[in-house]
């Protein structure tokens, strides 16, 4: 396969694309199988699968550890991607793109670090109803560890952020504004320009968890000016177990080691150690080598796609994909934001979401059920969970119109 980079003014055939994803091939359930549960997490381009089994097959040798030949290719390969993550984000600094196993450590991350540094007692971490578990619990716990207050901004009837709470939560008690960039349960897109400017306005940092935004759009950290930005490899195209946490170079300077081991030190003594310089100082131990450079070839491969053709794509898949199903009777989309990405929550009346998907599983179409680890969202709705299809540039208008005569078919058996 040749990756090249691409303009918007060259025409993408998405049919092509989608044959790049060689499990986008196979059946499921004796069907065709239509994946839209790319919100949970996306499937591999042959391009990163041959990238990592490259790795291993003739470049394998620890990182940054070697003065040998091999030892070398292999980190020249390791920060080689770490350059294109930088780039891909446009961080002002290769310092300020960590290594993590995903968007959970890279909060769990600065909820530890930052908050054993500049949270105590009395103070509040300000957080959003439709966050996902993992940007709720890493708070509850460093607030419970200094006796800090977690505070909730809520969302309206359509999925969206109530500003004008926000505005009254935001005060000088708040030492850390932690929101998604876009909800993996309602598609969301949430104003991070808005809360990165009104939190900085009375010098407060904000932490965007990009986990769902990364696949779906261009992302410029500096453009934000985002203080942490972080996100996860195996939503955007690869491998599992390894992310990204972005942060401004004050701000991880300031802030302690996360784990202690190999490779973040400078010098151990058993009287004292002193620490290693960013990024090595978040990075402790032996890498997921593979997987970075898999994570690295997952930028090229959307690269030589290109953002703007992406959204395009994904974008009239979502118009399209509402318009058919509300055609359904019965059917309630949960999450209407007027700024959304590809995913669509669902409920049909009447029925339970695990049902609905174990009967379009039997149909060859994957979708997620339940509350999507959004159980506080799910209660602001007054509901047990939702049926959610979220798709990709490698879906298309077909698997839309299964999933749509899926959903008929489910309420024929149902109903």
């Amino acid at each position: 396969m040749t990756i090249k980079n691409n303009s918007i003014k060259e025409k993408i055939d998405f049919d092509k694309v989608r044959a790049d994803f060689p499990l986008l091939n196979k059946e499921m359930n004796g069907k065709p199988i239509v994946f839209l549960d790319s919100g949970a997490s996306s499937q591999k381009p042959q391009y990163v699968i041959d990238a990592m089994n490259d790795y291993y097959a003739n470049q394998h040798a620890n990182v940054h550890r070697g003065v040998y030949q091999l030892s070398q290719e292999a980190t020249d390969a390791f920060e080689k991607s770490r350059r294109l993550m930088k780039e891909f984000i446009n961080a002002p600094s290769d310092k300020e793109v960590i290594f993590v196993r995903g968007t959970t450590e890279g909060i769990n991350l600065v909820a530890s670090s930052y908050c054993r540094k500049f949270l105590k007692e009395g103070d509040e971490v300000l957080i959003s109803a439709m966050e996902h578990h993992s940007n709720i619990v890493p708070w509850q716990m460093a607030c419970e560890l200094a006796g800090a207050h977690l505070k909730v901004i809520p969302f309206n009837d359509a999925g969206e952020l109530i500003m004008e709470e926000f505005d009254k939560l935001l005060n000088k008690k708040t030492k850390i504004v932690a929101v998604n960039h876009v909800s993996n349960a309602l598609g969301t897109i949430n104003p991070i320009e808005e809360i990165i400017e009104k939190a900085h306005a009375i010098g407060v940092p904000v932490l965007v968890d990009g986990a769902q935004s990364i696949p779906h759009m261009k992302v410029d950290v500096q453009a934000l000016d985002a203080d942490f930005y972080t996100f996860s490899g195996h939503k955007m195209f690869g491998p599992t177990g390894v992310g990204i946490l972005y942060g401004k170079e004050k701000w991880l300077n300031a802030m302690p080691p996360y784990h202690g081991g190999g490779e973040m030190i400078e010098t151990v003594t058993f009287e004292k150690t002193t620490y290693n310089e960013l990024p090595h100082k978040f990075e402790a131990g032996t890498p997921d080598i593979a997987g970075v450079i898999g994570l690295g070839a997952a930028v090229e491969y959307m690269q030589s796609i290109g953002h703007e053709a992406i959204g395009q794509h994904e974008d009239d898949l979502l118009e399209y994909a509402t318009s058919e199903l509300k055609k359904i009777d019965g059917i309630r989309i949960v999450g209407t934001a007027k700024n959304k990405a590809s995913v669509i929550s669902f409920l049909l009346d009447g029925t339970h979401p695990y049902d609905v998907g174990t009967i379009l599983d039997k149909l060859g179409i994957a979708v997620r059920t339940g509350h999507h680890c959004t159980q506080p969202l799910m209660n602001c709705f007054k509901i047990p969970g939702t049926v959610r299809a979220s798709f990709a540039f490698y879906n298309n208008r077909a698997d839309i119109d299964r999933l749509v005569e899926g959903v008929k078919r489910a309420k024929r058996m149902l109903l």
